[in-house]
């Protein structure tokens, strides 16, 4: 047909004869074409990425059972819910970033893209941006580890002593530690600089009561005087103590000071309380005895 128009026009018109040949030309370029191989090539593509599909679901899926899996048998044992929670979502991000970077370069070499050439080429902007984000980095490592080995609970009383701060930690999280201090402060502190931790809310916390006495008046009716007062204390917080209240004898403060020392074990966060009310009841039943208590340094001849 093209050959009948250009026969019948081709001394027509001088606009037809150009337009024939551009025709003409996309005609040997259709024909020229291996449909045959390229329909080949594309059940071929597809085969290989439906598979690589079906690869990566499995191992998401295997993934996600195994750790749960985990943490479900490690809940079991000794973690804390919020503490697991953090790990379990941290671990399955981990998880699936991974998979997510493998499967698009799987993806990629399948498609014939130069996967290798890309990486090189974006190698140096991520170094560049690696540099960058170092200390994000390291806040990151070192949170994980912080709420994977249990250093730190919410609620804890903890002393950063290399920065030099103490207080109650009200969050912990994967970058930023926050700490309430005393006087009602909030510290954020990047988990990079955190390098020691004295938790005190773990153990049974000791209580050391010194109660001043003047020797000379009986150490031995002193002594009474003050187990009355530990027995009281032992009633009272039966619940809280660890060991019954001993006293571990009369001990030299300096300057002629003279004291009965008594020492016991509590509960962690009521160690205060039993101090402050041990000591307490002490002075009063010294003072019920007839006993005094010296307000200024001793001097025994």
């Amino acid at each position: 047909m093209l050959n009948q128009l250009t026969t019948s026009t081709s001394g027509d018109s001088p606009i037809v004869e150009p337009t024939i040949q551009q025709l003409n030309a996309l005609q040997r370029w259709w024909n020229s074409i291996n449909w045959e191989s390229i329909l080949s090539l594309i059940i071929q593509k597809s085969i290989a990425i439906g598979l690589l599909i079906l690869l990566f679901i499995l191992l998401a899926r295997i993934a996600n059972f195994s750790i749960k899996q985990m943490f479900r048998n490690y809940q079991r044992s000794k973690a804390s819910e919020v503490r697991l929670t953090t790990l379990k979502t941290l671990v399955l991000n981990v998880t699936h970033y991974t998979l997510s970077f493998f499967f698009i370069y799987a993806l990629l070499s399948i498609l014939g893209v130069p996967v290798g050439s890309l990486l090189a080429g974006a190698g140096v902007a991520g170094l560049a941006i690696g540099l960058g984000a170092q200390g994000f980095t390291n806040d990151l490592l070192t949170g994980f580890f912080i709420i994977f080995e249990q250093q730190i609970d919410v609620g804890d009383y903890v002393i950063l002593s290399n920065i030099n701060i103490e207080g109650t930690v009200t969050q912990v999280g994967l970058r930023l530690l926050q700490i309430r201090s005393i006087d009602g402060t909030v510290h954020f502190i990047p988990n990079r600089n955190i390098t020691t931790v004295s938790n005190q809310s773990r153990e049974a916390r000791r209580v050391i009561v010194d109660v001043r006495i003047d020797p000379s008046e009986g150490i031995e009716g002193i002594r009474e005087a003050i187990d009355k007062a530990n027995q009281s204390i032992a009633k009272m917080y039966a619940e809280d103590l660890q060991t019954q209240p001993t006293i571990f004898g009369t001990v030299d403060l300096g300057n002629s000071n003279y004291a009965i020392r008594t020492t016991l074990y509590v509960e962690n966060g009521k160690q205060a309380t039993v101090q402050q009310e041990l000591l307490t009841l002490s002075i009063f039943e010294l003072t019920k005895a007839g006993y005094s208590i010296p307000n200024t340094p001793i001097v025994l001849k």
